[in-house]
C-alpha cells in the first residue's frame, strides 16, 4: 500500500462529503504499484458525531474504512486508532474541513520519494477566499517566539526572520523549504519515521499534537518540508472558533504540555510562564475585543442620542418657551438616559444590532421604542414630563441619527453607500449547462436569494446563448458584472483551476464549490470564521440570536409574574413546589419555560439531540394540544416544527395551554 488517508470527523458532514470527492479525484493520479495491489486506502474516523455523517460515509463512499467512536476521543487518539490499522508506506492526516487538488497527493509523494531525509511534509493552504495561510510554514516554539507573537511583534514585522520566527515569514510561500512545524490539517508522513518516533501524543486533546510529532521528528534525525507546488483549501474555523475563549485556553494549554514535555530547567519555567501571561493577556484581549465589537455601534447610538436630546432640550425651550432655562435639570439626568435605553433596548429586541445594516429592523424597532416611550410617558410624574414634543421631535431625530451613523460606517467599512441594501447578491456560476441549473435549483429550494448573472463555461464555447463566457475570460466577467460571488461546480472544474481563480481574483469576492451530485453548496469568507453552507436541509428560526434573546426574555418576565401572582398560581397548578422550584430555575437559566420532548437512543430528525441546543424545558410543544400521549414520531414532528417556526407567541400559546403542568418537572431536555 503506497499511501494511507485518515480524516477525523467530528460534526462537519457537508465539508467532509467534499473532502472525500476531492480526495476520490485526487488518488486516481496515484498509478497502482506492481502486483495490482491497491495504492491508496482511506479512514474516516468519526467522533460521535450527530448530523448523519457516518450514515453520508457509508452511502456515498463505499470504498473508505469507517471508524465509529462512541465519544469525542479528539484529534490526537482518533488519528492514532487508524494509524495502527493503516498499512501505507505514507501516512497522510488531513482535515475533513479541506479541498485537495487533482495533483496534489501524486506531487506529495514524488517529492518524498525524492528526499530520502523527510520524515514529514506539508503544503500551501489557502482559506475559502484565496488568502494564503501562513500556517502553512511554522517554527518551533520558544520563549522569544511566543513573546514575538503574543505581544504582537509578529505581526508588526511579518517578514522578519527573528520577529516572526512562528510563521516563518521570511521564507517565500512560493518556493520549497525546510520548515520545523507541519500544520495538523495535511501531515504527509513517514510510516517508518512514525515507527520510530511513535504516534501522536494523545495528552493533546487538539490543538499542539501536529507541533509534538514535528519536533519529534527533527529530534530524530529527520527533516520537515514546506511544499510549495500544490495547493489545498482549508476553511478554517470548523472546530474552534478562533475569536473564543474556548481557543484561547485550548491552544495555550496545549502549549504548556509542550513546553513541560520538550524543555527543562530555566528555559522551561520562562516558556511555561510567556504562554501564562499569553493566556491571561489574549484572553483579555479577546474579551475586550469581542465587547467592543458588539458594544460599539450601540455605544455610538446612545452617543448620537443623548447629545441631539440635548440638543432639542435647548432648541424647543429657546424658540418655543423662549425661555433657555425651561426645562428641570433632571431632563438630563433622567429623562435623556430613559429614553435613549427604551429606543436603543427596542432595536435590540427587534434584532437591529443582530444585522447591522439593516434598516427595517432599526426603524421597526425605533417605531415601537417611541410607543413605549409614549405609553409610559403619561405615568410618569409630573416633573419628569417636560413634553411631548420632545420625544416626538426626539424620535425623527433617532430615525435620521441612526440611519445616517449606518450610513457612514458602512461607508468607511466596504466604500460604497448601499447601506441596506435590498438587491441580492450578483451571483455567477462557473460549470456546466446542467450543473448551473441543478445548483440554480438548489438555491431556490434552500430559499437564498441570490441575482444570478449567467454561467460561465468551464471550457472554450462559442455558445452565447447559454454562457457568458469561458472560463479564462472569468476575471473579465466579474468586473463588467459586478459580481458579488461565484460558485464552481466541482463536477465540471477542476480543483487546481479552482484554487488558481480563488486566489487571482482575492478577497474581495465571496467563493463557493457545491461538489458532484451534493445537496449542499459550501464555501467561507473569512479564515478566522467558520464555514458558509447552503443546503436543502432545514433552518431552523429557533437558533437565530434575535430567536434566543427573546426567547430568554420571556423566560425571565413570565418568571416575575409567577413570582408575583404565585399565591393565585398555586390554586391552578398540579404540583405546587415544583412550580416554585421551577420559577428559580428558570431565573437562574437551568431551565425554559417551553423546551424539546422526549428522547432517543437512535436520534432522527426532531429528536432533542439533533436540533439547535436549548435549556431543558418544563413544557412541551405537545402540552399546546392538551394531549400527553402520543407516538415518539409525532412528539419528534412536534418539536421539529416548533424549532424550524419558532417565535416567542408560540411559547406563549404552550404555556396558556399547559399552564396546569407548570409545576412538571424535567424529566428530558
Amino acid at each position: 500500500m503506497q499511501l494511507s488517508i485518515i480524516i477525523v470527523n467530528y460534526n462537519v458532514q457537508h465539508f467532509l462529503e467534499q473532502c472525500l470527492l476531492s480526495v476520490r479525484k485526487a488518488v486516481a493520479q496515484i498509478p497502482f504499484p506492481q502486483g495490482g495491489q491497491r495504492a491508496v486506502e482511506i479512514f474516516v474516523v468519526d467522533n460521535n458525531s450527530v448530523d448523519n455523517s457516518v450514515t453520508m460515509v457509508r452511502d456515498k463512499f463505499p470504498e473508505v474504512k469507517l471508524i465509529e467512536n462512541k465519544k469525542n476521543t479528539g484529534f490526537a487518539v482518533a488519528n492514532n486508532q487508524a494509524i495502527r490499522e493503516s498499512t501505507g508506506k505514507y501516512v497522510l492526516l488531513l482535515n475533513p474541513d479541506t479541498v485537495v487538488r487533482e495533483d496534489t497527493f501524486k506531487k506529495c509523494l514524488d517529492f518524498m520519494e525524492d528526499h530520502l531525509d523527510a520524515g514529514g511534509l506539508g503544503v500551501k493552504m489557502i482559506d475559502g477566499s484565496g488568502n494564503f495561510l501562513p500556517e502553512s510554514k511554522r517554527g518551533f516554539p520558544s520563549p522569544f517566539v511566543a513573546f514575538a507573537k503574543t505581544f504582537g511583534l509578529a505581526r508588526i514585522f511579518p517578514k522578519s526572520k527573528r520577529f516572526n520566527q512562528y510563521h516563518l515569514g521570511h521564507l517565500d510561500k512560493d518556493k520549497n523549504h525546510e520548515v520545523d512545524v507541519l500544520a495538523g490539517a495535511f501531515m504527509l508522513l513517514r510510516q517508518r519515521v512514525l515507527d520510530k518516533t511513535g504516534l501522536l501524543d494523545e495528552a493533546f486533546f487538539m490543538y499542539g499534537e501536529d507541533i509534538d510529532l514535528s519536533y519529534r521528528i527533527v529530534k530524530s534525525g529527520y527533516k520537515n518540508y514546506y511544499f510549495a507546488e500544490t495547493t489545498i483549501i482549508h476553511y478554517k474555523g470548523e472546530s474552534t472558533k478562533k475569536g473564543s475563549l474556548n481557543y484561547v485556553r485550548t491552544f495555550y494549554n496545549a502549549m504548556i504540555i509542550f513546553a513541560k514535555k520538550h524543555f527543562e530547567g530555566r528555559q522551561a519555567k520562562l516558556f511555561i510562564a510567556m504562554i501564562y501571561g499569553a493566556i491571561y493577556l489574549r484572553a483579555g484581549m479577546t474579551l475586550v475585543g469581542n465587547f467592543f465589537k458588539k458594544a460599539a455601534l450601540p455605544m455610538m447610538d446612545a452617543l448620537l442620542l443623548s447629545g441631539g436630546l440635548l440638543f432639542l432640550k435647548y432648541f424647543w425651550a429657546r424658540y418655543y418657551y423662549d425661555d433657555p432655562g425651561y426645562y428641570d435639570p433632571t431632563f438630563a439626568l433622567f429623562n435623556i438616559p430613559f429614553y435613549s435605553t427604551i429606543w436603543l433596548g427596542s432595536v435590540f429586541f427587534m434584532g437591529g444590532y443582530d444585522e447591522r445594516f439593516n434598516m427595517r429592523r432599526l426603524i421597526r424597532g425605533l417605531l415601537i421604542g417611541t410607543l413605549v416611550l409614549s405609553a409610559v410617558y403619561g405615568y410618569l410624574p409630573l416633573h419628569l414630563r417636560p413634553s411631548r414634543a420632545i420625544v416626538l421631535l426626539g424620535a425623527v431625530w433617532a430615525v435620521v441619527g441612526m440611519v445616517g451613523l449606518r450610513t457612514v460606517v458602512h461607508f468607511f467599512k466596504t466604500g460604497n453607500l448601499d447601506v441596506g441594501k435590498s438587491r441580492p447578491d450578483n451571483l455567477v456560476i462557473v460549470g456546466g449547462a446542467a450543473e448551473s441549473k441543478r445548483v440554480r435549483n438548489l438555491l431556490g429550494e434552500t430559499q437564498v436569494q441570490k441575482n444570478f448573472i449567467g454561467t460561465v463555461s468551464p471550457t472554450e464555447t462559442n455558445d452565447t446563448k447559454t454562457y457568458l463566457a469561458s472560463l479564462v475570460r472569468l476575471d473579465e466577467v466579474a468586473q463588467i458584472y459586478k459580481v458579488d460571488e461565484i460558485i464552481f461546480c466541482s463536477q465540471d472544474v477542476s480543483s487546481e483551476s479552482i484554487m488558481q481563480w480563488m486566489t487571482k481574483l482575492g478577497a474581495g469576492l465571496d467563493y463557493k464549490i457545491v461538489p458532484r451530485e451534493s445537496i449542499s453548496i459550501i464555501g467561507s469568507s473569512s479564515k478566522d470564521s467558520s464555514g458558509e453552507l447552503y443546503t436543502i436541509e432545514v433552518s431552523y428560526k429557533i437558533a437565530a440570536n434575535m430567536a434566543r434573546r427573546n426567547k430568554r426574555v420571556l423566560d425571565l418576565l413570565f418568571a416575575v409574574w409567577c413570582l408575583i401572582f404565585t399565591p393565585v398560581l398555586l390554586f391552578l397548578v398540579k404540583r405546587k413546589w415544583g412550580f416554585v422550584k421551577n420559577i428559580f430555575d428558570v431565573f437562574v437559566g437551568r431551565k425554559t419555560w417551553v423546551g424539546y420532548s422526549g428522547s432517543s437512543r437512535q436520534p432522527s430528525i426532531g429528536s432533542p439531540q439533533l436540533l439547535p441546543k436549548i435549556r431543558p424545558g418544563v413544557l412541551y410543544p405537545l402540552d399546546a394540544l392538551g394531549r400527553r400521549h402520543l407516538n415518539a414520531a409525532t412528539v419528534q414532528r412536534l418539536n421539529f416544527l416548533y424549532a424550524k417556526d419558532y417565535d416567542v407567541w408560540r411559547d406563549i400559546e404552550v404555556i396558556w395551554k399547559g399552564k396546569r403542568e407548570l409545576g412538571r418537572s424535567t424529566l428530558s431536555s
